[in-house]
Parts: structure tokens; sequence; C-alpha cells
């Protein structure tokens, strides 16, 4: 490839980026006149900016379940590379399209020496892994459905799922299919904490949703798949808060449930942006195929 089709390539990849970073600020704004923050405390203040920093760097978890799909597909790319790609291109999925994150990618992982349909199935199975790892979560949900299930009855149900699962994928897929699913279930376990948290700092002290918590850390990862399925919501804009009214508003007050929506989307936004900052300062001198040891072959097989 031509140095000026490389240029190019990382040009579209980094303008996705930057056009995330608009829309971010965006919501940020609208969800800024949404919330009066005069009302919390500092310790409350304290504890979302906690929620932030721990969201940001969470995301590396997704970060590295890539790679793992990359060596998957035969491509061997180190971690430092693909911490800084994931992260610069992925406020791009705040665009509307919910796409310009997966094409900023592809074209700066092209421009780096990757070969194009690898890296496109990888993108492919990333969203397949990260679905079913997702739908799991719904099994945490049926106390909500089904009232003879208790939360610790469903919270044994789902571990026993994930355990099989991954094993599944380790025998019939490889090595690096399951320990990405790994990542991502822990990845949206730690997502669905962070809105309970959220919405503990919000509900009145002494409320009864202490009983239900996995089931609403369950309720937050459903409506965050529904909101990944949903062709043309930016981030699954609207589509979660839809899904996570709809499932826990007979446990939280309307005025509670629709603070904490609001509040935990800002928390996971300024956590987006956390990591694309980590991504942008790291050192950008020889990000390329040949100084990082990206290189391609068979490496679908277990190590």
């Amino acid at each position: 490839m031509s140095k000026f089709m490389k240029r190019l390539l990382h040009l579209v990849g980094g303008a996705f980026g930057a056009l995330g970073v608009v829309f971010v600020i965006i919501k940020l704004v609208e969800y800024g006149d949404q919330i009066e923050y005069s009302k919390f405390d500092a310790g409350t203040l304290i504890s979302l900016f906690g929620l932030t920093v721990a969201y940001g760097i969470a995301n590396l978890l997704l970060a590295f379940a890539w790679r793992d799909l990359l060596n998957h597909f035969g491509i061997n790319a180190n971690a430092r590379w693909t911490v800084r790609v994931y992260g610069i291109s992925q406020l791009a999925k705040y665009v509307p399209g919910n796409i310009f994150h997966l094409a900023g990618r592809q074209a700066v992982g092209v421009a780096a020496g990757l070969p194009a349909w690898p890296l496109a199935k990888s993108a492919l199975w990333e969203l397949g892994v990260i679905s079913i790892t997702g739908s799991l979560f719904a099994l945490l949900v049926l106390p909500f459905l089904v009232g003879k299930i208790t939360g610790l009855t469903a919270l044994l149900i789902f571990l026993i799922s994930v355990l099989v699962c991954v094993y599944l994928a380790y025998r019939w897929l490889s090595y690096w299919v399951a320990r990405s699913m790994g990542m991502y279930v822990v990845f949206l376990a730690l997502s669905g904490t962070v809105f309970a948290i959220v919405l503990y700092l919000i509900v009145p002290t002494g409320s009864a949703i202490n009983s239900v918590f996995t089931g609403i850390c369950g309720a937050y990862v459903v409506s965050w798949l529904a909101g990944l399925v949903t062709p043309g919501a930016p981030a699954g804009a609207g589509v979660r808060e839809f899904v996570l009214f709809a499932i826990l508003h007979t446990v939280v007050s309307e005025a509670d449930l629709l603070a904490a929506i609001v509040l935990g989307r800002s928390v996971t936004v300024v956590g987006d942006v956390v990591y694309y900052l980590i991504a942008v300062i790291m050192r950008t001198k020889g990000f390329d195929a040949s100084a990082n040891g990206l290189s391609s072959g068979n490496q679908s097989s277990n190590p």
C-alpha cells in the first residue's frame, strides 16, 4: 500500500473519532441540562467521578477482547497498538448510524498493514460474541418476571450458563474466542454495577432495592444489548432508556429511575472520553505493522 493511501486511511479513521468527540460534547450538554448537580453533596460527586474513571479504564477490556478476536483470525497485534486504535475509534459510536467506530477502526487497521477481510471479520465477530454474552445477563432479570425465582437462584443460573458458554467457545472455536467472551462478561458486569451504584446514590436511604442488585445489573446489560442491536441508534441512545424503564419501573420510582438513567448515561459517556484521552496521549511514533509486531498468520489454534 502506498504512503498516500496509508495516510488517507489514518486521516479517515481519525476523522471518525473527531466526529465522535463532537457528538459526545452535544450529548454531555444535553445531559447536563437535565441534571441538577447542585443537589449532590461532595461525597456523591466524588463517587460519580470514581465511577467515571473506573468505567473508562474498564473499556480496556473491550480492546483486549478485540485483540483476542484478531488472534483468532490470524492477526497478531500487540496490546498497546490495540488499546490506542480501539480508544481513538470508540467515540464514533455516538455518531448517528452506529457503525462509524467500526469503519474508523477498519481504516486505521488496514493503514497499519493488517489484512482487510480478517480485520472486518473480527469486527463482525465482536458484535456477535458480545451480543451472545450480553444475552446471558437476561437470566439475572428473571426475578422481575418470575416471582418464584430469587436473585440468588438467578445468579447461580447465570454463572453456570457463563461457564458453559465459555467452555463451548473454547472447545468448538478457539482459546481466543473463549477468552474474549470472558472479558466481555467482566466488562458488562462492571457496566451493570456502575449503573446500580448510580441508582443507589439517587434513591432515598432505606430503599428496598438492596435485594435486587444483581437484577438491576442484569437489566442494565439487557438494555445495553437492546441499544446495540437496534439499527441507527447512536450508542443505543433512547433504546436503552426505554428498556430500563420497562424492566425496573415496578421496583424504583419513575423520578428516581429517570434521574439514574440520565446520570448513568453521563457517567458512561465521560468514561468513554477518559478512555479516548488515554488512547490519544499514548506514544504515536512507530504505530505501524513493522514497529509493533503486527503480523498475520494462522493464530486461531490454542496457544
